[in-house]
């Protein structure tokens, strides 16, 4: 292999180690977005678990009383349409022998 002169050897290495940094940017930022991807990804089911363990506010009560409320009122409708309920036959005391 020939020599080079001494001034082109530090331009070499600039421009190779230019090359392996521009090779590796690509592949660098695909996994700097699927280690994002990773961390929001983690960061959403923990605030599913956190929102699943938080105590019920004033409003969530109020809200769950007013939907019980309207069931209730529903189900009273319902039951005012069904036939009375026929009174069941005695049962027969069984015979013994």
């Amino acid at each position: 292999m020939a020599r080079r002169p001494r001034q082109q050897v530090p331009d070499a290495v600039r421009d190779a180690v230019e090359r392996t940094i521009q090779a590796t940017v690509g592949s660098a930022q695909t996994t700097r977005d699927r280690a994002q991807e990773a961390v929001d990804e983690i960061v959403r089911g923990v605030g599913r678990a956190l929102e699943d363990r938080r105590p019920a506010t004033q409003e969530d009560v109020k809200a769950l009383q007013k939907e019980l409320r309207a069931i209730a009122r529903r189900l009273d409708a319902i039951e005012k349409r069904l036939p009375a309920p026929r009174a069941k036959p005695k049962p027969r005391p069984k015979k013994t022998s």
